[in-house]
Order: C-alpha cells, then structure tokens, then sequence
C-alpha cells in the first residue's frame, strides 16, 4: 500500500542512531510499526493477569517432559 507521510526529521535521525543497521526511512517506519504492533500485543497480553485461573493440581512442569 503506498502512502506519503510527513515525518519530524529530528525525530528520523534519532532513530537512526539507535538503529545503525537500518538505512531507509522506509525500513525505519517498518521496524517503528512493527515494534508498536509487538508492544501493544504484549499490553493486551498482561492486562490479562489475574483473569485466568488455573484447577488447584495443575502441573506446569508435567508439561515439559
């Protein structure tokens, strides 16, 4: 999908300097939307602490054998 945006060029080069490996602004936006989608799963993922309950004689060690 092709789409033009504006970005703050300050912004860019510091990104670019935690991110030595990456040489687009293409690449650059691709990581920051990636690493945003992977964070926010993680979010949704802890907000379900607590919610699931496990039977009392449940084994979570019996699983890795």
């Amino acid at each position: 999908m092709g789409t033009n945006i504006t970005l703050n060029d300050e912004l860019v080069a510091e990104a670019f300097k935690y991110s030595p490996e990456i040489t687009t602004k293409r690449e650059l936006v691709e990581v920051a939307l990636q690493e945003y989608v992977d964070n926010r799963k993680r979010k949704n993922i802890k907000e379900l602490r607590g919610k699931i309950k496990f039977r009392a004689n449940y084994d979570y060690k019996a699983m890795r054998k």
